[in-house]
């Protein structure tokens, strides 16, 4: 089949142009239902972003703000993805310095991503970069963000910026032509449409839109699955004394918590600190729900975060292990708040006050892009002559660090997927060694590359380019312009 003829075929699938009798048609293994064909409207623009979380809403908003058409879509209501259901605070924005004589702590990711911190400042939405007055060699601070706040601010922001945001909105599929991704098919309520873009961007942790535009990807499932919930009218200077009196408090971090500076935000027990002096039951009991002791407020009387983990044996992507996952963990949800009813003073009324809409993960889909960030690059603080951004945080701190408090670089060949020319990737996708992916899976991480997947997108779309054919110093440059730090 020549390209052309491919190119129409390709088009015909996405757009159902050719009409096709419904029937019902035995396959191998079962049945199957032949769908007809239908014409689907379609919508223009430049730059289309998959997914309006972490990665997806700086993508987003660095796309449109070059002055590219941008349409974001997103299967749930809102906007937040990870930072607003899965997480714990956002980590980090700052170099690893703790205990390396000689070296400070300094703000290393900038631009768009902290001016959603500073916009959620503004209306009280953060506790800010509150310092950790125990355990810095994990974090030096601790940014917890106002989860239903956080949704607000960013969908202004990209209100503002001209973004056409398409929530309640499923992507089901791409049409690609030969090496180039021609358009995106979505469904809502208002019925199926393909969007048609110059350039595109895959922020939607699971891979979906890679996937389905056939690039090469894995699926390691090297991570446990969680759903990560808000607990109400509990104590967490109580929750925080409990771990104390036993000699079990690993992590603490004070702020601003209800409007009040120096107050607890952030409360950990973990594997560095001694639990042998912990209720048996409550530290058994914990272990067989997979529940965390990390916890993280903006407000008196509420935690804004706590996690229950899950080994699924299946991928993530399975979609009926998952509907089974989902159960277990909303068990485990009740059971944690059982445990701490019983066992930590200050709890004794404390209920489930928010849940995640769907279980998070850590990694769906590992797209495979043009450069594979190692282990070594982290650690040894590599720089590459593309790269987008700097980063300096590992979530397996302080086993793990970069070399001597400093950044590693993002290079740009890291978000570019193996065969397709104008996608771009974005967020917890990239990065196949397991603890190399410690780091770069993190929120601010994901919200770095998704200034530098915006940036490249539009760019790429305004000048008729593929992701490759675009001059590093161009992007550099339009980096550097909206905000972001570099270093060596």
């Amino acid at each position: 089949m020549n390209r052309r003829h491919f190119s129409r075929n390709m088009l015909m699938l996405g757009l159902g142009a050719v009409p096709v009798s419904a029937s019902k048609t035995a396959a191998e293994g079962g049945e199957y239902y032949e769908e007809p064909s239908r014409k689907l409207p379609v919508r223009q623009f430049d730059v289309l972003v998959a997914g309006a979380g972490t990665a997806g809403v700086v993508a987003a908003l660095a796309a449109a703000r070059q002055g590219a058409r941008t349409i974001l879509i997103e299967a749930k209501g809102y906007t937040g993805g990870t930072v607003v259901e899965g997480g714990t605070a956002l980590h980090s924005f700052f170099n690893l310095n703790a205990g390396i004589p000689d070296v400070k702590m300094r703000q290393v990711v900038k631009g768009i991503p902290s001016e959603i911190v500073d916009r959620l400042a503004a209306i009280g939405g953060t506790t800010g970069h509150a310092p950790m007055t125990m355990n810095p060699g994990y974090d030096p601070v601790c940014t917890v963000v106002d989860t239903e706040l956080y949704k607000l601010v960013t969908m202004e922001m990209l209100e503002r910026a001209g973004v056409s945001v398409c929530v309640n909105t499923l992507l089901t599929g791409a049409i690609r032509d030969g090496s180039r991704i021609r358009g995106a098919i979505a469904e809502s309520r208002s019925g199926r449409e393909a969007f048609f873009a110059k350039s595109f961007v895959d922020c939607t942790a699971y891979g979906d839109l890679a996937a389905f535009a056939g690039a090469d990807y894995s699926e390691p499932n090297d991570y446990a699955v969680a759903n990560s919930f808000g607990i109400g009218n509990l104590d967490i200077d109580k929750y925080c004394d409990f771990f104390r009196s036993h000699g079990a408090l690993s992590q603490l971090a004070v702020g601003l918590r209800s409007g009040k500076d120096g107050r607890v935000v952030r409360v950990h027990s973990d594997e560095y600190a001694d639990r042998k002096a912990l209720p048996k039951g409550f530290l058994e009991g914990a272990r067989e729900i997979g529940m965390a002791f990390a916890t993280t407020t903006c407000h008196d009387n509420y935690l804004m975060f706590l996690k229950v983990d899950f080994r699924l044996k299946e991928k993530p992507t399975n979609r009926d292990a998952v509907a089974k996952a989902e159960l277990e963990l909303r068990r485990r949800q009740w059971q944690a708040v059982q445990l701490l009813r019983e066992f930590v003073p200050g709890c004794e009324k404390a209920f489930v006050a928010r849940t995640s809409p769907s279980l998070n993960i850590r990694r769906g889909r590992l797209i495979r892009c043009d450069y594979d960030i190692t282990l070594d690059d982290v650690l040894t603080a590599r720089h590459f002559d593309d790269d987008v951004f700097v980063y300096g945080f590992h979530d397996s701190a302080p086993r793990l660090r970069v070399k001597n408090g400093g950044t590693y670089g993002i290079p740009y060949r890291a978000l570019t997927p193996v065969g397709i020319d104008n996608l771009l990737v974005a967020g917890m996708m990239i990065t196949s060694n397991h603890d190399a992916h410690m780091s770069t899976r993190n929120t601010v991480s994901c919200m770095g590359q998704g200034q530098a997947a915006g940036t490249a997108a539009a760019l790429c779309a305004a000048r008729g380019r593929g992701t490759r054919q675009l001059p590093y110093k161009e992007l550099r440059q339009a980096l550097e312009k909206g905000g972001v730090h570099f270093e060596r």
